[in-house]
């Protein structure tokens, strides 16, 4: 999954990013106001992490703009303020959620997982198509009761195509959402990995194929015919 994170401290921001790499996350990080906002309003990502305070444009006014530009993308503040009204302000911006700094990696790790569950599947943090099964708490994937031994892209990948399965997912929304922002990577990577998670999602199993070639456009996982 894509994190955008917006924090002009570099020692938090990159505490903050090599914390949600080892998670398996794609982290891109904005160290201002001004770029967190275009990032936030041109680019696609899963959840975004907003710094209140910021030299230029304010966390606050970032999540204003976004809401106002139709971007629902979960957004997360993070604050050193903790009086009630400013909890308040971030919240009637759009905001979904709102944490005061200090805070505990593990606390910013389990908030993330809650903004990212789909809402009719609050109870769980394992997703699942036929006999395809993820636990992103545990980084673990089976088909059926074989666990699959992926590699963390592999893992990022699937995750991806489990989050929006049943749909058409481009090589470039792949390279976006699978890769860091700077990473170098060309179509014909994305075809390599989908068919070594071919190799290890369908290949090895009786009965049909879940992950599908969409000729000229790009992949999706679905479990139909």
């Amino acid at each position: 999954m894509k994190v955008l994170l917006v924090e002009d401290e570099p020692k938090i921001a990159a505490a903050i990013a090599r914390g949600l790499k080892q998670e398996k996350y794609v982290v891109e990080i904005c160290h201002s106001g001004a770029d967190g906002l275009g990032a936030a309003l041109g680019g696609e990502y899963d959840v975004m992490i907003l710094d209140r305070m910021l030299p230029g444009v304010e966390g606050v006014e970032i999540c204003r703009q976004a809401r106002a530009a139709g971007v629902k993308t979960p957004i997360l503040i993070l604050t050193a303020k903790s009086q009630i009204r400013d909890r308040v302000a971030g919240l009637n911006a759009g905001a979904d959620d709102y944490l005061i700094k200090p805070f505990s990696f593990e606390e910013l790790l389990a908030r993330i997982r809650a903004l990212l569950r789909r809402p009719d599947d609050l109870s769980s943090d394992k997703l699942q198509i036929a006999d395809l099964t993820l636990d992103t708490v545990k980084h673990e994937a089976r088909r059926g009761r074989q666990r699959l031994d992926l590699t963390a892209t592999e893992f990022r990948l699937l995750e991806y195509m489990l989050r929006h399965a049943g749909q058409a997912l481009t090589k470039d929304k792949i390279i976006n959402h699978v890769w860091d922002f700077d990473a170098d990577v060309l179509p014909n990577t994305v075809e390599a990995y989908i068919g070594s998670l071919r190799r290890k999602v369908d290949k090895p199993f009786a009965g049909r194929n879940l992950i599908k070639t969409l000729r000229g456009f790009g992949y999706s996982l679905d479990a139909g015919n």
